[in-house]
């Protein structure tokens, strides 16, 4: 009782979630049942794995391809598949969104850097400076569903009967398929505010193209090689770094020896705020199974539901609900441990849970209060957080409407998984 009346005190006066656990875990070992030394252990045995090394990696990897140019080559090839679409520009930064997905696997790091071409490029164009930005936010949460995906790693990591390249795969027609609602809403729902847009003629799309198929073998050497089985998630990811590192300094030229301190020590930030995190969690998890808090959990839901489809619209509310408040991995780490085996015990398959989980608290990176999406964009836009909320709305309604497709439909999910043999 007291830890979790600690923890939810040191979230309610915004401390960091990593800190607010730590202090909630010694509140619970100040009761006498353990020493305090055991909680550096187990935050260490938390760490102690050769898997979690590509998560540094994969960030350090997006990082070094935001610096070397890749962006604009990015939406270049983007214009040259749909910019001469009704609502080109608004159409473009929805695809490139999709493509930049392979590249980064951050929603956040999707928004910044598409978000500030976009957002003005659009204004110019005709468009309202916050639907440009709300856009751009909306479609950045396909970022963390199509691989390579930072959470989709975590996820796998904190659970069984799941496997990395499972959920890689799952991810790709969820991720697809949100980009296809998004266009559609824009294309016949959205009045066309742009003016009219020139098509690019053959050359200039076939440049485009051998521009942007540089960085996109990266994503697909990476997905290949790891289902392949020929390369773990880890390798992989320091096979991007060093595609990352080649592709910056020595084919675009646009990443210089001189960016790479700054580079590495944002990426080492960047890593060590969602590392820290599972550190702690993982040792909050083990604190938690010893006072069997999860067992009990399970038998009490098991006891009232009985049904998947039940149980399925219960965890979708709650993850909403959830992502209101609290960061989506932080969310994950504390959650999953709990609800994974509950699904597994109903009969639902683990890849298609993982994947329903993982898009839904992804959603919350653009719902208020805490939605980092949301806030990344209106700093760039600066229309204020009220215009911002106004504005997302209808694609938070789009988005929602994928998240009961894939949750209802879990052939969506599964197919790629069931087809590879995974």
């Amino acid at each position: 009782m007291i830890t979790g009346v600690t923890l939810l005190a040191l979230l309610a006066i915004g401390a960091p979630v990593a800190f607010a656990i730590a202090l909630g875990i010694v509140a619970y070992i100040s009761t006498g049942t353990f020493g305090i030394d055991l909680l550096p252990q187990r935050i260490f045995a938390g760490m102690d794995s050769f898997t979690i090394l590509a998560i540094p990696l994969f960030v350090l990897a997006g990082e070094l391809m935001n610096a070397s140019g890749i962006t604009s080559r990015v939406i270049n090839l983007a214009n040259a598949l749909v910019g001469h679409a009704k609502a080109g520009l608004a159409q473009v930064n929805i695809w490139s969104s999709v493509i930049f997905a392979g590249l980064s696997g951050s929603a956040v790091a999707d928004t910044s850097a598409i978000g500030r071409i976009f957002i003005p490029s659009m204004e110019k164009e005709g468009y309202p400076r916050d639907f440009a930005a709300a856009l751009t936010a909306a479609s950045s949460v396909i970022g963390p569903i199509i691989p390579p995906s930072i959470p989709v790693i975590i996820y796998a990591l904190i659970t069984t009967n799941v496997s990395v390249p499972a959920l890689f795969l799952a991810g790709i027609v969820p991720g697809v398929l949100l980009a296809i609602a998004l266009s559609v809403y824009v294309r016949f729902f959205v009045k066309n505010h742009a003016k009219p847009r020139e098509r690019m003629n053959m050359g200039e799309k076939i440049k485009a193209v051998w521009n942007g198929l540089i960085p996109l073998f990266m994503p697909v050497f990476v997905i290949g090689s790891i289902l392949a089985g020929i390369v773990t998630p880890t390798e992989a990811a320091s096979f991007a770094v060093f595609y990352a590192l080649v592709v910056g300094l020595f084919v675009f030229r646009e990443l210089k020896p001189g960016d790479l301190p700054a580079i590495f020590a944002g990426a080492m930030r960047d890593s060590s705020s969602i590392l820290i995190i599972m550190a702690t969690v993982a040792a909050a998890n083990w604190f938690m199974t010893f006072a069997g808090i999860p067992q009990t959990v399970s038998k009490f839901v098991l006891g009232y539901v009985d049904s998947p489809v039940t149980f399925l619209i219960l965890i979708n509310l709650m993850l909403l609900a959830v992502g209101l408040v609290l960061e989506g991995i932080a969310a994950m780490l504390v959650l999953v441990p709990i609800l994974h085996p509950i699904a597994i015990s109903l009969g639902i398959d683990p890849t298609h849970f993982g994947i329903i989980v993982i898009f839904n608290l992804m959603i919350g990176l653009i719902t208020p209060p805490m939605g980092l999406c949301l806030f990344v964009a209106d700093a760039i836009a600066g229309v204020g957080m009220a215009r911002m909320i106004r504005a997302i709305m209808p694609f938070f309604i789009v988005e929602l409407a994928v998240l009961l497709i894939i949750t209802f439909v879990p052939g969506i999910v599964t197919f790629l998984p069931d087809l590879f043999g995974f």
